[in-house]
């Protein structure tokens, strides 16, 4: 599977989150490597794993582990969370700036 056959199985707003959700990952780190891992997008920079999203019926899961959620404790919390993991619902707007900075943040890490 791919990320675009991924993407195809979702539809109206929760597609629109996706495609954004991968639309800011491109953008903040364009050398990143899209693929599949865990049934879900993946992006790896320099052979290395930066983040991870999915879609879900109440959520986007949004993965950036392993410093990624440390990093941004503060600014999550407001969030459910799990191992590794933090929900943005739909019934909020999705926290675009959040993300981007989660990446660029990732970026940074990986690259040392």
């Amino acid at each position: 599977m791919t990320v675009d056959d991924y993407l195809a199985r979702f539809d109206g707003e929760v597609r629109t989150r996706l495609d954004t959700m991968r639309d800011i990952v491109r953008a903040a780190a364009p050398d990143a490597v899209e693929g599949m891992a865990y049934g879900m997008p993946a992006y790896k920079l320099d052979g290395k794993p930066l983040v991870y999203f999915a879609g879900y019926a109440g959520h986007v899961g949004f993965y950036a582990t392993p410093n990624g959620h440390e990093a941004f404790a503060e600014e999550f919390a407001r969030y459910k969370q799990g191992k590794g993991s933090v929900q943005f619902p739909h019934r909020e707007p999705l926290p675009t700036d959040l993300v981007r900075r989660v990446v660029e943040f990732r970026v940074r890490a990986v690259r040392g």
